[in-house]
């Protein structure tokens, strides 16, 4: 049996050795995401390899839902005072979170409070303008930024004698219908309709979306997205509807089965597809620039941008935000940004990874996986098409939505939804400008 004297000696070390251990222990930085199944391994992967390069820090990505669920839940455990140190939010929330007084740490004063290099010219301009304020200061750090395209089936396209992919609306419509003809059950789909046909539709056209350069000069600001423009446009897919030129098969990315098990020949939605639809389709497929309509304007504007950034959360210790900037610093190099671009197809957020992708040959192996870089560079941005920055957008979204959903089932024409779809945004809008004054 051992003595008093021993016993306490064994305390004393043991309780020694444990501070030492929680002294070396590494701090846990909270990464909550939405980024599911594959890319979800991804996003870990990159946790992972970061934490390799260092033992201070420990990057914990948690998957949170979908962006709508994720942002929602950040916002509920702040208030809590349990927020993660990093949060995913998607582009529609960009006013909410710049809303949120008191929440968020710039991303631009992260980095210059932890003395981690930081230069917005490495960045590309169509990506990081989004998420500036009218100064100019990176409110969130840009992560997985895509803009749509127009996928195509090219076994489709050689059945239906089909030489050059659709530029134009007309010609969508022309391929459609010789898709239709060759044995398809429908010749085009989209997803993640109101970003798809509303917002780039607009930017593509340098078409306004609302007053106030598009929100970004201020929340006093009015939908106008009920124009002729976008009524004719929406009003020609409904009228397709009946004929399965077009087939709507649902919100988001409900629709990719449709293109990827050889329904339709055609998908318009995220360039980030490229990773699902290279495991899933069985054939042929490239991608293309969207169509526009040359009645509207002689050639394309510009798109601009979806996906998400990584919005840094107030209320932890302040030595734990050297590693979200080192984190941060780490996301944003040449090597991890091209392989996160290859391997989804999100596009690079730096010059650098775009370079560093063209020296490696992927493009060249991969033809048309630069689109949309292309598209997001296509014209210097004008008030119209830099993007959209309205508050309450997230549920303004469903609106546009649902009103849209009326045209394809043919219980509204284009003019009656999209009036109805102003109005009840609007409403939306001033609720937002009277809780943010």
């Amino acid at each position: 049996m051992m003595n008093l004297k021993t016993v306490l000696g064994a305390v004393v070390v043991t309780a020694m050795l444990t501070a030492v251990q929680v002294s070396f222990a590494a701090t846990e930085i909270q990464w909550w995401h939405a980024m599911g199944g594959v890319n979800g391994e991804r996003v870990n992967k990159i946790a992972d390899d970061f934490n390799l390069t260092q033992k201070d820090y420990k990057i914990v990505p948690v998957y949170k839902g979908n962006y709508t669920e994720t942002m929602t839940a950040a916002i509920a455990a702040f208030r809590a005072k349990q927020q993660p140190h990093i949060v995913q939010v998607f582009e529609v929330g960009t006013a909410t979170m710049m809303a949120a007084k008191g929440a968020v740490y710039p991303v631009e004063d992260v980095m210059s409070d932890s003395g981690v290099a930081f230069d917005k010219s490495d960045y590309l301009p169509a990506v990081i303008s989004y998420y500036q304020t009218s100064e100019g200061k990176l409110l969130s750090m840009p992560f997985n930024s895509s803009t749509p395209v127009l996928w195509y089936n090219k076994e489709a396209f050689k059945k239906a004698g089909i030489k050059e992919p659709p530029q134009t609306w007309p010609e969508m419509e022309a391929a459609s219908q010789k898709i239709l003809d060759a044995g398809y059950k429908s010749g085009f789909s989209f997803g993640w309709q109101s970003w798809v046909m509303l917002e780039n539709f607009s930017a593509w056209h340098n078409l306004a979306v609302g007053t106030k350069e598009n929100g970004f000069a201020g929340t006093d600001t009015k939908f106008s997205f009920n124009n002729n423009q976008v009524k004719k446009m929406l009003g020609s897919v409904g009228d397709w509807q009946k004929s399965k030129i077009f087939q709507y098969g649902g919100r988001r990315g409900d629709s990719l089965p449709m293109f990827t098990n050889g329904e339709c020949g055609m998908w318009m939605n995220s360039s980030a597809y490229y990773g699902g639809i290279k495991k899933q389709a069985k054939f042929d497929f490239a991608q293309t620039m969207l169509p526009f309509y040359p009645d509207v304007i002689d050639k394309p504007q510009n798109s601009i941008i979806g996906g998400a950034t990584l919005w840094v959360l107030r209320g932890h210790e302040k030595a734990s935000y050297k590693g979200v900037a080192l984190f941060m610093s780490y996301l944003s190099s040449p090597e991890v940004q091209a392989w996160w671009h290859q391997e989804t197809g999100y596009v690079p957020i730096t010059t650098a990874a775009y370079e560093l992708s063209k020296k490696q040959g992927f493009y060249e192996k991969n033809p048309g996986t630069d689109t949309a870089i292309k598209q997001l560079s296509l014209n210097q941005p004008t008030p119209n098409s830099r993007g959209i920055r309205f508050g309450n957008f997230v549920q303004i979204r469903e609106i546009i939505n649902e009103e849209m959903e009326a045209i394809w089932n043919g219980s509204k024409t284009a003019d009656q939804a999209m009036d109805e779809a102003v109005k009840r945004g609007n409403k939306l809008l001033r609720k937002f400008e009277k809780a943010n004054k």
